[in-house]
């Protein structure tokens, strides 16, 4: 889980507006956040396979999310991964 200051910081880094908490953006912000995080806690716990498959599962979720914002807008995707510093 990711703390609440760090979800905000990272909502407020990669919204488009003050209220927006749920554009593709945020939510593929948050994705990487959060699979940073658990990459984290899999190093040290190897043998965490319940957690193995929740990470599995986000990086997919993100995956769908900027092959949609490929598709939808190009010039928001291309921004997001390079602010994002992703590999794609």
């Amino acid at each position: 889980m990711i703390q609440k200051t760090i979800k905000a910081k990272v909502m407020k880094d990669n919204s488009m507006h003050a209220k927006d908490t749920g554009s593709a953006e945020v939510q593929i912000a948050l994705f990487t956040e959060q699979i940073k995080q658990l990459t984290g806690h899999l190093k040290t716990h190897k043998k965490d396979n319940h957690s193995r498959r929740g990470l599995l599962a986000m990086v997919s979720k993100r995956r769908r999310l900027l092959g949609y914002l490929s598709t939808k807008d190009p010039k928001r995707y291309e921004s997001v991964v390079k602010k994002l510093q992703l590999r794609r």
